[in-house]
This record gives C-alpha cells, structure tokens and sequence, in this order.
C-alpha cells in the first residue's frame, strides 16, 4: 500500500505536476497521482487557486456515502451468509441435526450421544 505523503509536500509537488496534467478530470487525477480520496483533492486544488464548484463537491460526497452503504450491505449479507452455513441446527431430540430424511424426518447426534462423547473426552 503506498503511503501518502503530507500535505506540505502535496501543495508543492502539485504546482509542477499540474502544468504537465494532461486528463480530463483534475480531480480524479490529483486524487491517483497523490494516493487521496477525491474530497481531499478537491479541498488541495482550491487551496491551489483551481474553482471548483461546490455542486461537483456535493456530488463527489453523495457518491463516496452511496459506495460506503453498498459496502456495508455486501458485508453484512456476506456475514450472515457465512452464519447461516455454520449454523448447527438442533432440536429437542437431536443436539446436531446432520440432514434429513426423504420423508423430511431428521437425523443426528442426540443429546445423550453428544453428552457420552463427552464423558469419553474427559478419561481420554
């Protein structure tokens, strides 16, 4: 991961960079270049004199918050997917439900197997 270098020799290094800019977006562009997020580049150009409006700006934030909330939700539908597939189903019968039957009756371990496989750990 590159580390970003401070601010001081951001504004410095930009003055030079800029006149040899050659793309579309000077934001998108300043935000590679300098390894920041898009919001910090645009506070950086103002700081260098560069108009900027503040529309773009609004956007530029309802964008990064948009992509921040699809994130989340891929992360918590990941989380609880990974739950449910390590999830071991029980019942009163059965401490562990390992499948069922054709005719949708459960099989497992019972509690009392799961409670002597216990015992033999203990004198093992």
């Amino acid at each position: 991961m590159k580390k970003t270098p401070d601010r001081k020799y951001r504004l410095q290094s930009a003055e030079d960079w800029i006149k040899t800019y050659s793309g579309n977006n000077i934001v998108k562009g300043y935000s590679k270049k300098y390894s920041v997020d898009k919001i910090c580049a645009v506070k950086e150009l103002r700081l260098l004199g560069f108009k900027i409006s503040d529309e773009y700006e609004r956007q530029l934030r309802q964008s990064m918050e948009s992509l921040k909330q699809q994130r989340l939700a891929f992360k918590k539908k990941r989380e609880n997917e990974l739950n449910a597939f390590c999830e071991i189903e029980s019942d009163e019968h059965f401490a562990m439900i390992i499948g069922y039957t054709s005719g949708g009756y459960p099989y497992g371990v019972t509690h009392e197997e799961m409670e002597q496989k216990d015992i033999e750990k203990e004198f093992d």
